[in-house]
C-alpha cells in the first residue's frame, strides 16, 4: 500500500463560514477555534463565521485560515488517520507543523497572527504579484533575472503555473517579456503585497525575532518545507526555514514530486477549496486526491483509507 500525505492550502481560499460545520459538529474543532481566539487576541469565530471585511485582509486572513485548517486536521486525526508526511502551501506550512506537533498550538496561532501583520505592513505600496501560465519555471526565472528591478518567482505551483512577485514596475515589465517568451497568459493578482519576494525581508527579520523565544518540539511526522522542497525531520531547522519562507519562493511543484518519490500515492487536502488538489492533479494525474472541507467529507475519507 502506498503512503498518504496531508496537504494544506494557503491564502486565497478563505471564505465566510469556512469550518462552521466542523465547529458545530466537533468539540475538538470547536476547542481549536477557542484556543486560536485566546492565543491571537482575535475573535476568530466571528472572523470566520460572519460577513466582514477583515477576512480578506492578510493580517486577519492568516489566523482565520490556519485555525480552520487545524480544526479540520484535529478531527481527522481523531478518526485515527495519520499521514506519513505533510506539506503546506505558504501559510499551509504552519498547518503542516501542527500535524507534525513541532509547535504548540498556542504558539502557532500567536506566530501566524504576527506573521500576517508583518507581511501586511512590510511593503504596503509599490509591490505586485502576477500569475504566469504556460511556461516552465526555468524560463520564468531567466526572464526575471534579466528584468531591471526586483522580481522573482514567488510560487512554482505546478507545471505551467508560476507566480512572480516584486516591485510593480519590474513585475509588469517581466510580464511583457514573458508573453514574448510564450506565456499563454500573465494575470496581475489582487494582493496586498509582494509576498515571497526580497521586498518582504523586513517581515522575515521581525518573524525571526518573534520566533526566538518559541520552543520547537521533536517532529513527530516529517514535513516538506517550501523554501527548499525537502523533507524536514530536524527540529533545529524549523525556525530558520520559517523565517526564510516569508521572502523566498514556494517550491510546491517540487514538493509534490518529492512526496511521489517517497511513495505517496494518496493526498488529503485539508481546508477550504480545491486549489492544492488542482496543483497535484496537474503535476501527476495518477495521484489520488481527496478534499476535506466539509464535515460530511469525513465519510469519503473513511471509504478511501
Amino acid at each position: 500500500m502506498g503512503k498518504t500525505a496531508f496537504v494544506f492550502p494557503g491564502q486565497g481560499v478563505q471564505a465566510v463560514l469556512m469550518g462552521k460545520d466542523f465547529y458545530d459538529n466537533s468539540e475538538i474543532a470547536k476547542s481549536v477555534y477557542e484556543q486560536a481566539s485566546k492565543a491571537s487576541g482575535v475573535d476568530v469565530e466571528s472572523l470566520c463565521f460572519t460577513e466582514n471585511e477583515n477576512l480578506n485582509i492578510t493580517e486577519y486572513t492568516q489566523i482565520a485560515l490556519l485555525t480552520t485548517e487545524v480544526a479540520i486536521l484535529k478531527e481527522v486525526l481523531n478518526m485515527g488517520i495519520k499521514p506519513d508526511v505533510c506539506a503546506g502551501l505558504s501559510l499551509g506550512e504552519y498547518a503542516a507543523l501542527a500535524a507534525s506537533e513541532a509547535m504548540e498550538l498556542s504558539d502557532l496561532f500567536e506566530i501566524i497572527r504576527l506573521r500576517g501583520k508583518y507581511m501586511q505592513n512590510a511593503y504596503p505600496t509599490g509591490g505586485a504579484m502576477m500569475a504566469v501560465l504556460g511556461l516552465d519555471a526555468e524560463v520564468v526565472a531567466e526572464v526575471c533575472d534579466k528584468t531591471d528591478g526586483i522580481v522573482s518567482i514567488a510560487n512554482d505551483n505546478c507545471p505551467g503555473q508560476i507566480v512572480i512577485s516584486g516591485e510593480e514596475k519590474a513585475v509588469l515589465a517581466a510580464g511583457e517579456s514573458l508573453k514574448e517568451s510564450g506565456a499563454k497568459r500573465c494575470i496581475q493578482l489582487n494582493v496586498s503585497g509582494p509576498f515571497h519576494s526580497k521586498l518582504l525581508s523586513k517581515a522575515s527579520e521581525e518573524l525571526g525575532e518573534a520566533l526566538k523565544n518559541k520552543v520547537i518540539n521533536e517532529i513527530k511526522i516529517p514535513y516538506i518545507c517550501n523554501t527548499e522542497a525537502r523533507l524536514v525531520t530536524d527540529a533545529t531547522e524549523v525556525k530558520d526555514l520559517l523565517v526564510r519562507q516569508v521572502s523566498s519562493g514556494v517550491r510546491f511543484r517540487e514538493s509534490i514530486l518529492l512526496m511521489k518519490e517517497m511513495g505517496v500515492d494518496t493526498f488529503v487536502e485539508i481546508g477550504p477549496g480545491k486549489t492544492v488538489a488542482g496543483f497535484i492533479r496537474k503535476t501527476d494525474k495518477e495521484l489520488k486526491v481527496i478534499n476535506i472541507e466539509k464535515y460530511e467529507d469525513l465519510e469519503k475519507l473513511k471509504e478511501l483509507l
